[in-house]
């Protein structure tokens, strides 16, 4: 944790700039699909967490006890796979190729062991719907030029954010060097 920077808060303009800054992802093209998310991720980070916290916050005052239950459970469930695929290289590969399935997973699970002490809907409308908003806004935010280099900084290393940290456990990172040092050279050539 040490070294770690907190991104700044993006301002609404930049956040929410129009719907001419929001595009429909090429379905087609996963790898490009992929690398949009996980940019807008890192450059808006700090605005995704606050909208998860708003909505967190509302459904915690709600139901408390219910939306504790299920974080703690998110959290200890995602704790364990991380583990696992650190530990077991069958999982760390299945992570590093198939990230978005080894999410539904952990949702998956999460969404089980909560059915089981009814804890359904704090679920759905507490962990999962804050996902969903990032993940839709992830997808259809086109990225502006701030964006680009802010993520080329943080993937040469310069800077270690929260979410840089998550996406390393979800080791979505690796590629990013690679991909910066094809940039950079294609730039140096023009």
């Amino acid at each position: 944790m040490a070294g770690m920077e907190v991104a700044p808060l993006r301002p609404w303009q930049d956040f929410y700039p129009g719907l001419d800054r929001f595009s429909k992802p090429d379905v087609k093209d996963l790898s490009k699909w992929n690398n949009r998310v996980i940019n807008n991720l890192l450059y808006f980070q700090t605005n995704y967490f606050a909208v998860a916290i708003v909505v967190i916050l509302i459904v915690g005052f709600l139901n408390p006890l219910g939306m504790f239950l299920g974080g703690a459970v998110v959290a200890l469930v995602f704790t364990g796979s991380v583990w696992a695929g650190e530990n077991k290289a069958v999982i760390k590969n299945f992570k590093k190729k198939n990230p978005a399935l080894f999410v539904v997973g952990v949702m998956g699970i999460s969404y089980f062991l909560l059915s089981l002490c009814g804890g359904v809907m704090v679920f759905l409308f507490g962990i999962t719907f804050p996902m969903l908003l990032i993940l839709i806004h992830a997808s259809l935010r086109l990225r502006s030029i701030k964006n680009k280099l802010e993520n080329k900084i943080e993937g040469v290393g310069l800077k270690k954010t929260p979410m840089g940290v998550i996406l390393d456990l979800l080791d979505q990172q690796e590629e990013k060097i690679n991909k910066i040092q094809d940039f950079l050279e294609s730039k140096l050539k023009d």
